[in-house]
């Protein structure tokens, strides 16, 4: 499903001209994050925040990997999750682990308060701009834009804090509980991406209902 969904919406951005704008460039962006893990990249001036948002990413992230490569594992390999999750190898470390313990908690904390300054600093310039308009439906459709975006940020934000609490305080819980949160991080955003902006933004549901109308005939 996360597969198709997000192969559809790539397929209708990029077939649909009325679609070549730079909002939906943004969801093309997202739906191939969605696919590669954060190997993403379009062909217009955009992609200059993209590099930016991963170099942030590759630079902040570097001292953990760094450490990882030089521990000694020392217990059974086996992970309980489907990825190879930070928190999950620290449990495999025999050598000193405060470092990536307390940096990456950190790291999360100071990245979501940033990102959360900066979305709420961003949304108090979209309502000032959207309450000056004049027309009523045009405030509407602006502001059902604006839920779109803040369904699809909670979406991303909400599976990863709670992952991050469960293995830092949760370590009393179920072993089932830890898995299960570490497959709803990685499955929960690319699964709901494609159904948020799909149900939410008329362009590309109506594109989608054309190019399925015609499939079908």
């Amino acid at each position: 499903m996360v597969l198709l969904g997000n192969c559809l919406v790539l397929h209708v951005i990029r077939t649909e001209p009325s679609l070549h704008q730079p909002m939906f460039y943004f969801l093309a962006m997202l739906a191939l994050t969605d696919l590669c893990m954060g190997l993403c990249t379009v062909h217009t001036g955009i992609i200059h925040f993209v590099v930016s948002i991963m170099m942030r990413s590759a630079v902040s992230i570097l001292p953990v990997i760094i450490r990882l490569k030089f521990f000694h594992y020392c217990r059974p390999h086996n992970l309980s999750h489907s990825f190879c999750l930070h928190q999950d190898l620290l449990r495999l470390v025999c050598s000193d682990i405060r470092f990536n313990s307390f940096y990456a908690l950190a790291l999360v904390i100071c990245t979501l308060l940033l990102d959360a300054v900066l979305i709420l600093i961003s949304y108090v310039f979209i309502l000032q701009t959207v309450l000056a308009i004049a027309s009523r439906e045009e405030r509407l459709k602006s502001l059902q834009t604006c839920v779109s975006h803040i369904c699809a940020v909670l979406v991303f934000y909400i599976p990863i804090i709670g992952l991050t609490m469960v293995h830092r305080f949760g370590k009393h819980l179920s072993p089932l509980v830890h898995v299960l949160m570490g497959n709803i991080y990685i499955l929960f955003p690319p699964l709901m991406n494609p159904i948020i902006y799909s149900v939410k933004t008329e362009q590309l549901r109506s594109r989608m209902k054309k190019w399925f109308s015609s499939k079908m005939y």
